[in-house]
């Protein structure tokens, strides 16, 4: 076997394992991957983003009480991290997403270091917090094949911090609701 069909048969396993990951992430999730994959965080028609919205079961009004999309004057886009809101409190969200966690984990592992990462990821209950890992992970790959060298240095810092993480929201006390670095 040569070395190129090695990697192709790698990748297409890759592929496959990466497919049946998506199937644990929300609707409004699977949303936000597909976008992002075609559009980045770029403006997109808001009736692409509608016929997409319903292949993924879910809405763009949905989407952007999620707080994870803007839509104005026919657009739609991603909400950039710097633009969410940095008292998010993922106790009290009443629509939580994979996606929305993941940008919060990114955005605080920047701001504030591992701790405060840590601090948030103690709040993520019900295996959000390790799906937002490996959606990080997918983002990263899908930022490596598009080219995009910024966005792919900040889903891998996730991906590598995690042990670190992991290992300090364990061994934290518990976090009580509103408390965040």
């Amino acid at each position: 076997m040569s070395v190129r069909t090695a990697l192709a048969l790698i990748n297409q396993t890759l592929d496959e394992v990466l497919a049946e990951q998506e199937a644990e992430f929300d609707a409004d999730t699977r949303w936000a991957l597909a976008w992002f994959d075609q559009y980045g965080m770029e403006d997109g028609e808001f009736g692409v983003a509608e016929t997409l919205s319903r292949a993924k079961n879910t809405a763009v009004n949905g989407l952007v009480q999620a707080g994870i999309v803007a839509a104005r004057g026919g657009k739609v886009r991603l909400m950039k991290r710097t633009e969410l809101p940095e008292d998010w409190d993922p106790l009290t969200d009443d629509r939580r997403t994979v996606w929305e966690a993941t940008q919060h984990l990114i955005r605080a592992l920047d701001q504030h270091g591992e701790s405060g990462a840590a601090a948030l990821l103690r709040k993520l209950s019900g295996g959000l917090g390790e799906t937002a890992r490996e959606l990080s992970y997918r983002l990263h790959k899908v930022c490596e094949k598009k080219g995009w060298s910024g966005e792919a240095l900040a889903y891998n810092s996730l991906v590598l911090a995690w042990p670190e993480l992991t290992r300090l929201a364990q061994a934290a006390p518990s976090v009580t609701q509103g408390e965040l670095l």
